[in-house]
């Protein structure tokens, strides 16, 4: 944008402007227009929402810039408001089976034209088709037998309670902004993170997967049981073969119906609907005829007459006369149930005991609401498997104990029977409450639509089967509520000889019924798969989120299709169940969680529209969900826990990374600022203290780090335990070094990937590297989690004389760290240090212990033999004795020391005696001296120029009114001067130097060698003779740094003593303890 611009009157902005300007403005814009569709700006991706401008944005709304010239610089990315409401205006949500409009880039597409649906045909009829499926039909009057009705009312109560929090938590969740394709899935993943998005988005959709299968099965039952039972293309040859010719006979009619279903659903979503249209109006005749039924039954119950022996049931399919004999025409004739139970049809006939005992009677099956009935039914009536189904209060004379009921006309039950048994059988009927949040991208308004049609539903739906629970209850009597397939019934459906005008109502609602919940599920499911292909977290799936044209998921459909016919080869709808629960309750558990997490961390995007929700109501729904899990089948349970945990760690570990805002990442946030408040009380205690490092780097000139194996060594040291810093010092300004600090940062973040380094990069930018270093010592870290040592790498070209500030400023970086209590490990020649794929087989660890500094040296060592580099190492620990100390007694107590330290590791003693101090030590003392005066004369001579340069140009700066001296100076730099000389100042000027410099290198080799720095090249000399002797060999070198000395002329002296101290050696660890207690031998 132009920096430089003339205000004009609106009237006379066409004439004042001319046009070399306007060429010039419109070449600018169009340059900005480029720079725009190339994605300029902070390289962030944008969300692609109303709120945000888009780079298709229609320029001619960006005015040529004069009322709102004062933010022009800003449009690029910040749109006016004018704008934002006309984009807001015509903002709508994604078309459905897409990827959901935080990852939709493709802006420009063309706009797909698919089915909009309101919260009547969309969320309400789909959840009430699903919830009023197989079990209402077809189990619920048997659950009501065998649990009796106050059982099963708990048995209900429990399940829709569960159902109606999970939809309360559900609506605030869908209620926060658009949900578009996926429904429960995204909204989990965006509330929990993707990987317990993915992990229990798949699981939903084997969920409801299953649930399709288990719908075809019901309608198999239905068909083959109840409507046309000759339709069976398997027949049972034998007794006991009935059970295995039924579920043959649903595996090929289950087949043939889940291909017409996949056709179906191929062909459009808008047939599915309209099906559902006519299969609700069936399920809702249904339901009035069994509420009809009931009334009816108050003055005219219905004719279903059942026959007993004692207090036996029978089932009514081979015979038709309830009575052991007949009498016409004074001729008493047996009955075909004599011949059931006799070996002839003789009186004087062989019979079953208790056949010949108890008398036989017919009841009424139904004996109506009025009849009391009720009282007998509230009490659980559980059974083994195999048990005659009896009614309770019945005379009976007990048979002998050895006969054999098999083969005999009575109705048994088919399964064993106990309270969570059928709370796993009941519950997969009011999973149905996701089945309009699935198909949330075919919503008009997913927000306003899902919390409406789900509660609505919800209630709608538990009214009913809590009602038919009592009514069932007033109306049936026992023994036929307990039968399951309606065997003393004629083979009629137990629920549909309640039903009035007839029968046939029901069995033909039921049939429609668990058609229309197939297709339903068989429309959800596809659609949840291709939204997770579609999101990229799971790589192995994303074929799945390719479709047709208009976003149908073709291959997502296939697949649905192949995981159902696994259910429909299965077979048996009891079995299926409890599978479909555990997933259900997994996935009803987390919506609860996502709500509670939300709503607890109080993030400032919770705005839910839906205001009846609270966290306790979510955790009660969480937990009530975990209980019926495990109440369902514990083992079930764990299984569905370890699919999902497998998915988890799947995505974890696979899986793209995402961040989608998640109320996870939420929760690590405020734990981490709780840990942090709680551990910034005080210094941790000597047990917990392990080293947290301070990585120091040096970066070259294209932002590379220079000795790669430092974090190498970090990762071996810590081994991925403590808090690791790694930080490094760019020179220059931060406005100016911006680019490059993002550039040395991904470069430091890709290395410590690379090495397995886990932490945190810190990039600082200082006028100089000193105050940078300076900076990171005193402010890296955050509370209690700051760093307690620091490493760095020796600077191996101290000695040149352009590197003059290199040891400077490692010298007042070990001044640092002591001041800061801290402790330092230097590595010198790190560069020879191993990566972390290499293995030492053999080899020591040697450890000089000179002086005790808090026992760092002890520690160090242990820790890295913890890494596999270093595992196969052994650790020996040197320490030296004077002329004063007893050798032996010293190396006992250090043993026994490194016992109660529980550290393996050899110990020796190494004596140094006093002797003369060599004339070697004496002439690289003499040297080192030499070299550092020479080093200050240089310095000197440099710092008079550099003075007298800036202070001539001072002068001249201030007399600038005289002419001559523009031309006196060309140029003042602190490096190179030019002036205008004279001849004889220059010739004068000349002397003065070399007279000047001959005296000062006359000095330096007239000097004597400072006694003390005498002494302390000597014991650098000896101890380096005594380490080379001991320990020339080994992987790594630990030794005691000794402190910079207090008279700071001293420093480069200091690295001349550390370099003859270390010299020889390949690896050395220099470590310099931060004066505190780091090992213990307590407990």
């Amino acid at each position: 944008m132009p920096t430089n611009f003339t205000v004009v009157p609106v009237e006379a902005q066409g004439e004042e402007r001319g046009p070399p300007e306007r060429d010039g403005r419109r070449q600018q814009e169009a340059e900005e227009d480029e720079e725009k569709e190339c994605g300029a700006g902070d390289g962030i991706a944008r969300e692609s929402s109303p709120f945000i401008n888009n780079a298709d944005m229609d320029r001619g709304n960006l005015y040529e810039g004069k009322n709102m010239a004062l933010f022009e610089e800003e449009m690029d990315s910040n749109p006016m408001v004018s704008s934002l409401l006309n984009k807001l205006a015509n903002y709508t949500n994604l078309t459905q089976g897409v990827v959901e409009h935080e990852a939709d880039e493709d802006s420009k597409r063309k706009e797909v034209k698919v089915p909009r649906m309101g919260t009547f045909i969309g969320v309400y009829l789909p959840c009430l088709q699903n919830i009023l499926g197989v079990i209402l039909f077809l189990r619920l009057t048997w659950i009501v037998g065998t649990a009796g009705v106050l059982e099963s009312f708990i048995i209900v109560f429990m399940c829709c309670a569960c159902t109606m929090l999970t939809a309360i938590s559900m609506s605030a969740i869908a209620t926060n902004g658009v949900v578009p394709a996926g429904g429960s899935y995204y909204m989990i993943s965006r509330s929990l993170g993707p990987e317990f998005g993915g992990a229990v988005g798949l699981c939903f959709y084997l969920g409801t997967t299953f649930a399709g299968a288990m719908y075809i099965l019901g309608t198999i039952e239905i068909l083959l049981t109840y409507i046309s039972p000759s339709a069976a293309i398997f027949k049972a040859e034998e007794v006991g073969e009935e059970t295995e010719a039924m579920l043959n006979n649903m595996r090929v009619y289950g087949t043939c119906i889940i291909i017409l279903m996949a056709i179906v659903v191929f062909v459009g979503v808008k047939y599915v609907n309209k099906l559902a249209l006519v299969f609700l109006a069936c399920v809702i005749l249904s339901i009035i005829a069994i509420y009809a039924g009931v009334i009816k039954t108050a003055f005219d119950p219905p004719d279903f007459p059942i026959c007993l022996v004692g207090n036996r049931t029978l089932s009514k399919r081979n015979f038709h006369v309830c009575a052991k004999y007949t009498e016409s025409n004074n001729e008493t004739k047996t009955t075909r149930l004599w011949r059931l139970f006799c070996d002839s049809s003789l009186l004087n006939a062989t019979c079953d005991d208790y056949f010949a005992l108890n008398n036989v009677t017919e009841i009424q099956g139904i004996p109506g609401i009025t009849s009391g009935v009720l009282i007998d039914n509230l009490w659980s009536a559980y059974s083994e498997k195999g048990s005659i189904v009896e009614k309770k209060g019945q005379p009976s004379v007990a048979g002998s104990e050895d006969t054999k009921a098999g083969g005999l006309p009575y109705v048994f039950t088919d399964i064993m029977t106990y309270f969570t048994m059928l709370v796993g059988i009941y519950f997969p009927s009011v999973t149905g409450i996701m089945a309009g949040s699935n198909r949330s991208g075919d919503l008009k308004d997913a927000q306003k639509s899902i919390p409406t049609g789900t509660i609505l539903a919800i209630a709608t739906t538990s009214f009913i089967y809590l009602s038919c629970i009592v009514l069932f209850g007033a109306c049936i009597e026992g023994v036929i509520l307990r039968d399951k397939f309606g065997e003393a019934v004629n083979g009629n459906l137990v629920v549909g000889t309640l039903a009035w005008p007839s029968p046939w109502v029901i069995v033909i609602g039921s049939f429609f019924s668990t058609c229309g919940a197939g297709l339903q599920s068989l429309t959800g499911a596809p659609r949840l798969l291709q939204a997770i292909a579609r999101d990229g977290i799971v790589p192995f799936i994303q074929v799945f989120g390719h479709g047709k044209a208009n976003g149908e998921p073709t291959w997502a459909l296939l697949l649905t299709a192949g995981i159902c016919e696994i259910g429909i080869l299965i077979a048996s709808l009891d079995s299926v169940a409890p599978i479909l629960s555990m997933f259900f309750l997994m996935c009803y558990m987390f919506v609860n969680l996502a709500c509670a997490v939300q709503t607890l961390l109080r993030t400032p995007n919770w705005r839910p529209r839906f205001k009846y929700y609270h966290w306790t109501l979510s955790f009660l729904g969480m937990s009530l969900c975990l209980a019926l899990m495990f109440i369902c089948s514990w083992y079930y349970a764990l299984i569905a826990m370890l699919i999902a945990g497998c998915i988890y760690k799947y995505i974890e570990y696979r899986g793209a990374e995402k961040e989608w805002g998640d109320g996870i990442r939420g929760l690590s946030l405020n734990a981490a600022r709780y840990a942090l408040l709680r551990v910034e009380d005080g210094q941790p205690h000597t047990k917990n203290w392990r080293p947290q490092v301070l990585v120091l780097l040096n970066l070259d000139s294209e932002q590379l780090v220079k000795h790669p194996r430092l974090l190498s060594f970090t990762s071996q040291l810590k081994a991925g335990k403590g808090l690791t810093i790694v930080g490094s010092v760019l020179q220059g300004s931060y406005l100016d070094k911006c680019a490059e600090t993002q550039k040395a940062e991904e470069n430091v973040k890709a290395l410590m990937g690379i090495e397995k380094t886990k932490g945190f990069c810190q990039i600082v930018v200082s006028p100089s590297c000193r105050d940078g270093i300076s900076h990171l010592i005193q402010s890296a870290g955050l509370g209690g989690m700051k760093h307690n040592t620091v490493l760095m790498a020796w600077p191996q070209s101290w000695k040149q004389t352009e590197n003059y500030f290199s040891w400077k400023n490692f010298v007042d970086t070990v001044r640092e760290t002591t001041a800061a209590q801290q402790a330092l490990l230097v590595a010198k020649n790190i560069d020879l240090f191993p990566t972390n794929q290499e293995r030492f087989t053999d080899g020591n660890i040697d450890v000089w212990w000179i002086v005790h500094d808090g026992g760092m040296l002890m520690l160090l060592p242990f820790l890295l033999r913890q890494h596999k580099v270093w595992r196969k190492c052994k650790m020996r620990i040197f320490t030296v004795a004077q002329m004063d100390d007893n050798s032996i007694q010293m190396k006992k107590d250090l043993q026994m020391f490194l016992y109660h330290l529980r550290l393996n590791a050899e110990v020796e003693v190494v004596e140094m005696f006093e002797n003369d101090i060599s004339a070697f030590t004496y002439e690289k003392t003499l040297v080192m001296e030499q070299r550092s005066q020479m080093l200050k004369q240089m310095q000197l001579s440099k710092n008079e120029r550099e003075r007298e340069a800036q202070l001539i140009h001072d002068r001249n700066t201030a007399s600038h009114s005289a002419p001559a001296v523009k031309a006196s100076v060309a140029a003042a730099v602190p490096e190179k001067v030019q002036m205008t000389w004279t001849k004889e100042k220059l010739v004068a000027e000349k002397h003065k130097n070399k007279e000047t410099n001959l005296s000062a290198f006359k000095d330096i080799f007239n000097i004597k060698p400072n006694q003390s720095n005498v002494r302390r090249m000597h014991t650098a000399v000896k101890l380096n003779g005594v380490v080379l002797n001991k320990s020339q060999h080994a992987q790594l070198v630990l030794l005691n740094m000794p402190g910079p000395p207090k008279n700071r002329k001293g420093d480069e002296n200091y690295m001349e003593f550390l370099e003859v101290l270390t010299e020889g050696l390949d690896r050395v660890l220099l470590v310099r303890g931060s004066g505190r207690e780091v090992i213990t031998i307590y407990s």
